[in-house]
């Protein structure tokens, strides 16, 4: 994307991709990382008290790993901005639309958007999964749960489905009918009211429990950024520049200390929607740049980062970390350049009108 289509605005810096590809960075570089034994391990789907412990601990005494530390432990809230661009997408397509939009119609249409872009995937990392060593043990079950997106509902979801940020196809499927049958032309109490009902049943589980862990891999855990995402598509706030600077540091700060206890955990990806919509804008336009350009194929790039990750995992294990880490971006850059022509590809000639 070049310098000039990139203007320094609220909408045009969330429609230029450059948060998309700060989100799937986050991702990518998280799922690698987070594999790597003694490295700080996240809290996505449970509140693991020790967890928060090695963070803090990381920034008292600083090693070599310190990086991946990091991203270990917060690279996942690249999820929460994908959920909040993906409702703001939504809303912003067919709320002004005239006409009206019949459900079957929607789901289709979404379904195979993504189930397009998941079985590229899918079938590839399986190939290269069953040839490298550790390769998962797949049920008939697992594999139907996978190619219908249903995993999710599993029980013990986190171990039914591999590869395991897969798990997102299924979210993002639950949450396009939660947007047909309940937000879609509604008031926006609606989404507050569903916002604070989904905080609700989560708030009242035990911070390790199956429970919270199964509700967290569903829509429930999503509804937040997403809620957050119709909300700013519909309102869509004008924010100066200035002001962009105390929000992403206000909102860094607030991820911070969010996620040190467990009740403020919950709120915690509304502070990284902020920072994502804040920060982006006060970096430079190469920057800015650059990120759209990796926003521009970060779907090939979820779907296939799982493969290079499978690929070049040993060799951080192996003790060469860094090496590890750098030649793996570098294969998922390249790979997903690749991915995103046969994605596109792959869906054509599946879902010939």
């Amino acid at each position: 994307m070049s310098a000039e289509k990139i203007q320094n605005n609220s909408e045009s810096i969330v429609n230029s991709g450059a948060i998309r590809g700060l989100a799937i960075l986050g991702i990518i570089l998280h799922n690698y990382c987070h594999w790597l034994s003694g490295i700080v391990r996240e809290n996505e789907y449970t509140f693991k008290s020790n967890n928060v412990q090695g963070m803090l601990h990381t920034f008292a005494s600083p090693d070599s790993n310190f990086l991946l530390h990091i991203i270990s432990f917060f690279g996942h809230y690249g999820v929460p901005l994908f959920l909040f661009l993906s409702a703001y997408g939504l809303e912003k397509k067919y709320a002004s639309q005239p006409q009206s939009v019949p459900l079957a119609g929607f789901m289709k249409h979404h379904f195979r958007k993504l189930w397009g872009m998941m079985t590229v995937g899918f079938a590839a990392f399986t190939m290269v999964d069953l040839i490298t060593p550790g390769s998962y043990h797949y049920t008939l079950g697992n594999v139907l749960g996978q190619i219908t997106m249903t995993n999710n509902l599993f029980t013990n979801p986190d171990r039914a489905i591999w590869p395991g940020p897969y798990w997102f196809f299924g979210l993002m499927l639950q949450l396009y009918l939660i947007y047909r049958v309940a937000i879609f032309r509604r008031s926006s109490w609606v989404v507050v009211g569903l916002i604070a009902l989904c905080w609700l049943v989560q708030a009242v589980c035990l911070p390790t429990s199956d429970m919270l862990n199964q509700l967290r891999y569903n829509s429930i855990g999503g509804i937040l950024p997403f809620g957050l995402g119709i909300l700013y598509a519909r309102f869509e706030p004008k924010i100066n520049l200035s002001t962009c600077y105390l929000l992403a540091i206000g909102s860094l700060v607030g991820i911070f200390l969010g996620s040190l206890h467990y009740q403020t955990w919950f709120v915690v990806p509304a502070f990284v929607c902020v920072f994502g919509l804040t920060f982006v804008r006060i970096l430079p336009q190469v920057l800015q740049n650059s990120l759209a350009w990796v926003g521009s194929i970060s779907a090939a790039l979820f779907v296939s980062h799982p493969i290079t990750r499978k690929i070049f995992i040993p060799i951080s294990r192996q003790g060469d970390v860094y090496s590890g880490l750098l030649l793996y971006f570098l294969a998922s850059i390249v790979v997903a350049i690749v991915f995103k022509h046969l994605i596109k590809l792959v869906s054509d000639e599946l879902f010939k009108k």
